[in-house]
């Protein structure tokens, strides 16, 4: 490349204003750091309803669905955070052990109402003349037919365990903004080196 092609090159990379890309990616980049923080701070306002759904057996799915969808479409909104965060995250006590309270309760009211029929069968079956230990046994036998047997109510709590995973990045605020300044600070390091390499080769032409 001759030496006048040279100077018209570097006369222009002169006259575009590079420094300006450098202050619009420093924005862009200030703009990113606030959408991320505001992408985080929801998502916990979100968990935080998630949980106050739970515990006061409110509408779960719903505030579930609000996190999941704000989760899987903004980056930064990872659910936990260091190492010894519980895991999964979202955990919903409070509707398993309304699960499990149900359980038993469903399985001492079918306990009690076969114990009323043990009672009238073998009343029908055994006189009152009988001896009351006779009746006892019968009533013995016929729960332990009926299999009324009182069992430790375990109910597999995987269903009630949630886990969202957030982007690397999301074309929402953040992830443009960031993507922007990327650019913004790609195409001023690149004016930059070619700037450097004109001026090198005209100081090596007067040599």
């Amino acid at each position: 490349m001759d030496k006048r092609r040279l100077h018209h090159y570097s006369t222009k990379l002169r006259a575009v204003p590079y420094w300006g890309l450098f202050i619009a990616g420093v924005l862009l980049l200030f703009v990113s750091v606030i959408a991320l923080r505001s992408n985080n701070q929801q998502m916990i306002e979100l968990r935080q309803a998630v949980f106050t759904a739970d515990e006061q057996d409110g509408d779960v799915e719903k505030a579930l669905k609000d996190l999941r969808e704000h989760v899987y479409s903004h980056m930064n909104t990872s659910l936990t955070a260091g190492d010894n965060a519980i895991r999964p995250p979202i955990q919903l006590k409070y509707r398993y052990e309304r699960l499990v309270i149900a359980e038993k309760t469903k399985q001492n009211v079918n306990n009690e109402t076969i114990y009323t029929d043990a009672q009238n069968y073998c009343e029908q079956q055994i006189s009152s003349g009988f001896s009351g230990s006779n009746r006892l046994q019968c009533i013995r036998d016929y729960i332990d037919r009926n299999g009324t047997q009182t069992t430790d109510v375990s109910i597999p709590d995987d269903l009630y365990k949630f886990d969202f995973v957030s982007p690397t990045w999301s074309p929402d605020l953040a992830g443009l903004s960031l993507l922007a300044a990327i650019i913004c600070f790609g195409l001023f390091g690149l004016l930059q080196l070619s700037q450097l390499l004109i001026r090198h080769e005209l100081k090596s032409r007067h040599h």
